[in-house]
């Protein structure tokens, strides 16, 4: 791509009248005609034009046309004497309206006609016009030459198609959390790299894309300075102006090129000066909406819409404040549309821009049902396979709720949301992407595409791969933009021509022919089935919490719920099947399999993986262009085929594992233990493979991060670092397996009763109680303790009012010399009547106090309540605040923060036996 000079820049060189560019065979001789009102989205695409036919040696002449109505225009020449004359514009302008070009009814639709010396380019809309200028540019490079004859008619199926940008980090800045990231050059210097963005937005026109969506927590602080709240700007004067200007050039090169700008916020988040003026933290998940708070998010909004009027809103309601209630509801319709309506009021406009709603973390269609009397141009958005690509048959209640937020008669949105599961790994499958657009029409009845990056996200613009210099994500990545947007545009296209068209574009890349572009193919939609298929089958999340191309310890393949296993990965993004516990259970009982397997999928990514390898291989003899980009394609399908074997024998041993729980035989064991030996020897490889090609597999390297290791400080984020953590699994597991070979020597140990720290409460509710049998544990009724796991007893609880817990939430203040954890008991059931544990699928705050996980599963009885598990909260010394979301929750006590805590499964269900302590020391 020529990033030297603009491509309107160019246009307007080329404008002047009778410049001619390239050969100057009369055969070869075009003349473009075009409206000498042509909005510079037309001017745009002639551009693209010119530069294909100057680059397959035709000459060219631009010509502006006369601006008369039709019935004049007749009268006029429009042909040169010796060249093909190219008339170009839209249906309603009056030179195509002296032609017999077809109507284009479509928005974005457009016509491509060849008759009598003249090829007709006709489009519905300034969008449709570039579309048909693209479309025939796109002939011509593939083919050489003009078509002889042609009679196209075309429009995109989907209304929004666009890609998503994060001005976000892998980590967090000094003194800030989750998505704080002002724009500044030091933090994002490629945002104010012109060059780059004009070859980012000449990709996406290429590809007909039309929207873009910048993503940052608070974006109005870096953007625009209030009256009435000057102190809340977080960049200094010259940032701020250099912020507008590039505001600016971002978002009027992007509409040259039909691209739609949309800016995305989290609520509620304030600015880091705003909060430290008011003595407020900058995002509180379970702070109720304070009038202040409101009134400057209000104007915030207002004067960007005033200063941007033409870039779009994409408000995430939760995440950053309470998900799901009333705050949601009225924070949409109080806050966010009057300020964009006050925008709209000071631009004395009466129309409605779009804005979208994202469905994450917030009862969507409760909030649209509120929100469309108030403001009807609303769009939805939700993520496909939540951050993952899992598969392209999704069901369950997401896709129930997917066809809700459809059916309201707003445009809905699919989000193909982070791809923790794919990264860092190249991913081209056009197969599955075909079919996972068709499901989001078929299955979601939605009607747009929002992209996200294959890999590297958090790290934007840059690929993970270890390069003397650094690659471009858009450059290496870029078969996964032109696939979605080819099946965005028009999903339902013959296979067997796909094949031979995907062939095609993949050997022009590579230098070879289609029929070694088709191996190629093959080696990128073998490889496409393996990732997908490994994470919905053993996964724990469909979140960025989980990295799966860093594997998963034995513990979480036999023991997902201590994890925090997000079952609606299995229930809804996942083909009807079982995971590897219901497996185990049911293979023991001798009780019949349904649907896709544990087994079968270990099978079959194994199988994926060589097929990947044969296919590459047999197309390496033939790439003679960008063969160092080959080379680490093909270091890919061999990274792909090692994970898929790591994963195989693991689960295979994982199985025989679980069938100890059962038989409570060591053969079983012992027969497990090879299978392990060997998954470790196929990480081994797969570190090795990895070792000088990737700097890291996760770019969100922070504490966010939990399977399969915790990551802090940029720890765990590479192969080399999680071997050594998978040969220490293997060790203990041979050392137990020898201690249980030997009678007597493997003693069980009574557990510890944790030592209550010495805490004082400042807000005290209904007292204290001991956890012992019989204890009461909330003030306002009879509800007692029945069982616990032995660590627990003897500590002291704090009574709470559950009446409060419901309607308020639950705030407990307290005064402590020295660190401590607070221990929390959430109840093992869904509902409004319990507090939820922390997921942070849906709330990136939740481990900020190390709560993320349970530390003691199904560990207390109460009687009347489903059981619980306990999850613990770390706080410095110092007066504190352990703030929670409305909703039933027990406060077991507090102990000191170096007491260890053996994790494990207590058990008191009564169908769980721990066996984790095989994989631990």
């Amino acid at each position: 791509m020529n990033r030297l000079l603009s491509p309107i820049l160019l246009f307007f060189i080329l404008c002047t009248s009778g410049i001619t560019i390239g050969a100057t065979d009369p055969l070869k001789s075009v003349s473009i005609i075009y409206p000498a009102t042509a909005h510079p989205r037309i001017k745009y695409g002639i551009n693209q034009l010119v530069t294909a036919l100057r680059r397959t040696n035709y000459t060219v002449t631009l010509q502006a046309g006369p601006s008369q109505k039709a019935a004049a225009i007749k009268n006029t020449s429009l042909r040169a004497t010796k060249s093909l004359s190219i008339i170009i514009g839209k249906s309603s302008d009056g030179i195509i309206k002296a032609t017999d070009a077809p109507a284009n009814l479509h928005k974005e639709g457009f016509s491509i006609t060849a008759t009598g010396g003249k090829m007709i380019i006709s489009g519905m809309d300034d969008s449709g016009v570039l579309y048909g200028c693209l479309e025939l540019a796109s002939q011509v490079k593939e083919t050489g030459k003009l078509p002889e004859q042609i009679n196209l008619k075309d429009q995109p199926e989907m209304v929004l198609r666009g890609t998503a940008i994060g001005l976000q980090k892998s980590d967090y800045l000094p003194g800030r959390d989750v998505y704080e990231y002002p724009y500044t050059e030091s933090t994002f210097p490629w945002f104010y790299d012109k060059k780059l963005w004009l070859e980012y937005l000449d990709m996406l026109a290429e590809n007909r894309y039309n929207s873009l969506y910048l993503w940052n927590g608070h974006p109005f602080s870096s953007l625009v300075r209030l009256k009435d709240y000057p102190y809340a700007v977080e960049v200094d004067d010259a940032t701020f102006k250099k912020n507008e200007e590039m505001y600016r050039f971002l978002t009027e090169e992007a509409d040259k090129r039909g691209i739609w700008v949309i800016q995305m916020f989290y609520n509620i988040i304030i600015p880091k000066p705003f909060a430290e003026k008011h003595h407020l933290k900058t995002q509180d998940r379970n702070r109720p909406i304070i009038p202040l708070i409101a009134d400057y998010t209000r104007k915030s909004i207002a004067a960007f819409v005033e200063k941007y009027p033409n870039v779009g809103l994409l408000v995430a309601l939760g995440e950053a404040m309470e998900g799901v209630g009333q705050d949601d509801v009225d924070w949409f319709t109080q806050t966010i549309i009057p300020g964009v309506k006050d925008g709209l009021k000071a631009l004395g406009r009466t129309d409605e821009p779009p804005i979208v709603l994202r469905a994450h973390d917030t009862d969507a269609p409760r909030v649209m049902k509120s929100a469309l009397p108030l403001y009807k141009n609303l769009y939805t958005e939700a993520k496909f396979n939540g951050e993952a690509l899992t598969t392209y048959t999704p069901r369950g209640s997401w896709a129930e709720l997917h066809r809700k937020l459809s059916a309201i008669g707003t445009v809905h949105i699919e989000n193909v949301h982070i791809l923790a599961n794919l990264e860092p790994f190249r991913y081209g499958s056009a197969d599955f992407i075909q079919k996972s657009v068709q499901a989001m029409h078929s299955v979601y009845h939605a009607n747009g595409l929002h992209l996200y990056p294959q890999a590297s996200y958090w790290d934007w613009p840059y690929a993970a791969d270890r390069n003397k210099d650094r690659l471009l994500e858009m450059e290496r990545d870029w078969l996964w933009y032109k696939e979605w947007a080819r099946y965005a545009w028009k999903a339902d296209r013959n296979r067997t021509e796909e094949i031979n068209y995907w062939s095609r574009q993949i050997g022009d890349k590579f230098g070879m022919q289609p029929e070694h572009g088709k191996e190629m193919l093959k080696a990128y939609e073998e490889s496409g089935e393996i990732s997908p298929k490994l994470l919905r089958r053993y996964g724990i999340t469909d979140g960025n919490r989980q990295t799966l191309t860093l594997g998963m310890l034995m513990t979480q393949l036999i023991n997902p719920f201590r994890y925090g296993l997000f079952t609606l990965l299995y229930e809804s993004e996942a083909p009807e099947g079982e995971m590897i516990i219901e497996y185990a259970e049911k293979d023991w009982k001798k009780e019949k399999h349904t649907g896709e397997t544990p087994v079968q999928v270990a099978t079959e990514v194994v199988e994926h993986g060589n097929q990947a390898v044969k296919a590459i291989e047999m197309a390496a003899a033939f790439a003679t262009k960008e063969q160092e980009e080959f080379e680490r394609v093909r270091n890919d399908m061999y990274c792909y085929k090692e994970m898929a074997e790591f994963y195989a024998e693991k689960v295979k041993a994982a199985l025989l594992i679980l069938r100890y729980k059962y038989s409570g035989q060591v053969s079983d064991l012992d027969q497990a233990l090879p299978l392990l030996e060997s998954s470790v020897k196929h990480y081994a490889k797969l570190t090795e493979l990895t070792k000088n090609s990737y700097l890291y597999a996760n770019s969100m390297q922070t504490k966010q991060r939990k399977i399969p290791m915790r990551g802090v400080d940029k720890t765990f984020i590479h192969w080399k670092e999680m071997l050594p953590v998978y040969e220490k699994e293997l060790a203990s597991f041979k050392k137990h397996i020898d201690s249980l070979r030997a009678p007597g020597n493997q003693q069980i140990v009574a557990a510890r009763p944790f030592k209550n720290a010495e805490v004082k409460i400042l807000n005290p509710v209904g007292g204290t109680y001991v956890i012992q049998n019989g204890s009461t544990v909330f003030a306002d009724t009879a509800a007692t303790i029945t069982a616990y796991a032995p660590e627990l007893k003897g500590l002291k609880g704090v009574m709470l009012n559950k009446a409060d817990q419901l309607q308020k939430g639950t705030v407990l203040q307290f005064k402590t010399s020295a660190p401590v954890k607070v221990l929390v008991a959430f109840f093992n059931q869904k509902g409004a009547a319990y507090l939820a544990p922390p997921e942070l699928e849906t709330d990136a705050s939740a481990n900020n106090y190390g709560q993320a996980e349970a530390k003691l599963s199904n560990a207390l009885l109460v009687k009347g309540f489903p059981i619980a598990s306990i999850h613990t909260y770390s706080f410095p010394a110092g007066t504190q605040s352990l703030t929670l979301a409305k909703g039933a929750c027990m406060v077991l006590g507090f102990i000191d923060e170096q007491e260890q805590i053996h994790i494990y499964n207590a058990g008191l269900d009564g169908k769980s036996k721990d066996i984790d302590w095989l994989f631990e020391e």
